[in-house]
């Protein structure tokens, strides 16, 4: 075996060590976290719902009714009516003709590849997609093609230089370390002109953007057609965990069929489909979660200019603010933690090297005194 002792050496020599911390209260914005009280400013629980009381309540009750495990796989005798009635409530909230639930998003990722190519095929994505995408097309016997940030015509190029019987673009509609949206029509009118797939990972949108909170699909008014699969956690916005794909019939029964990371697994706890349907109720019903989080949003920027702390273009919840290196970022950090802040700094390979980076996020549940709480402690340090 390698020396793995040397091995972790090196890693806090550089700056990238992880550690764990320890939360000790319910998911929020004010938390107890290694003994000390906390703001915390780096939860994707966007909408502040993953501590409501009705959707513990949901949880609660359909625990009692059908147990806190799901016992096997969906195809064996796990999958019970709760996710038949929640992948119902996603096809429909969603505008697709079906919805498949997934135990993580990363295992939706993985289902895409391994049930739709093979090597005769091509993949391409965003640089900047996060890991379960990257790791979904190495993991598959496609052709993997990358190309750079939201540079359509590099990816035109790549798509029309390799051959293929089936090409496959996959992109994060909302970039989980930036903030940013893809070119998500750029995209769509691409794929429709070289005939390829399209899937967006709408992880960090679904909930928050759109009028009803349905995603970038909802924003931009897209079709099932012009975004034929379409995949979702279920862990951030909505506050629960887990995550879907939503699409046609035939690619749902593809997916059932030929998706190795949901044949061989065992089902979510059909507690966990309860409480995202009453999560789903909120997102629809209670449109104010989004408008206030978008106040946070434009409050918190106004804020940073004053004090004169250049942020990245981002309209989301999402807020970094790179420092650069390593051992800074991680001081950083820790000196707000010091001071009641929890912000956690973001290292490589999560971000490329020489952008290290405090990735701030907002809650619905956030005060603007919080706001202020963070910005007091960000002009200390």
């Amino acid at each position: 075996m390698r020396n793995l002792k040397q091995d972790l050496a090196h890693r806090k020599q550089k700056g990238l060590y992880r550690q764990q911390r320890l939360l000790q209260s319910p998911q929020g914005v004010e938390t107890r976290i290694d003994g000390r009280d906390v703001i915390s400013f780096c939860s994707n629980d966007y909408l502040g719902l993953a501590n409501h009381p009705e959707v513990k309540q949901a949880f609660i009750e359909a625990a009692q009714q059908y147990g806190v495990g799901s016992g096997s796989a969906h195809l064996v005798n796990g999958h019970s009516q709760l996710h038949h009635e929640c992948e119902q409530a996603l096809a429909e909230f969603t505008g697709r003709e079906r919805a498949l639930l997934f135990s993580t998003g990363y295992m939706a990722n993985l289902a895409v590849t391994s049930a739709l190519t093979d090597r005769h095929d091509a993949i391409f994505q965003d640089k900047l997609n996060h890991a379960s995408l990257i790791d979904a097309a190495k993991l598959s016997d496609a052709r993997f093609k990358r190309y750079s940030n939201n540079d359509l015509s590099q990816l035109r190029h790549l798509i029309e230089a390799t051959p293929a019987r089936q090409r496959l673009v996959m992109a994060d509609a909302v970039f989980s370390m930036d903030g940013d949206l893809a070119d998500v029509p750029g995209l769509v009118k691409l794929a429709e002109q070289t005939d390829s797939d399209l899937m967006l990972d709408d992880a960090h949108g679904f909930g928050v953007l759109g009028k009803k909170g349905g995603g970038v699909c909802d924003a931009l008014e897209l079709s099932q057609q012009q975004v034929p699969i379409l995949m979702a956690t279920l862990g951030k916005a909505v506050g629960v965990s887990g995550a879907f794909i939503a699409g046609s019939d035939d690619l749902i029964e593809t997916l059932i069929q030929q998706a190795r990371s949901y044949i061989f697994t065992t089902a979510s706890p059909p507690a966990n489909a309860s409480a995202i349907m009453q999560s789903l109720k909120f997102i629809q019903q209670e449109a104010w979660r989004r408008e206030k989080l978008f106040e946070l949003i434009d409050y918190f920027k106004q804020q940073m200019q004053s004090l004169e702390v250049e942020l990245m273009p981002s309209e989301t919840a999402i807020q970094p603010v790179v420092v650069g290196e390593n051992h800074r970022a991680l001081e950083i950090s820790e000196k707000l933690f010091e001071q009641g802040i929890h912000v956690v700094a973001i290292r490589p390979p999560t971000v490329p090297a020489g952008t290290a980076r405090l990735r701030i996020t907002l809650s619905a549940n956030h005060e603007k005194s919080h706001i202020d709480r963070l910005c007091s402690a960000l002009s200390k340090v």
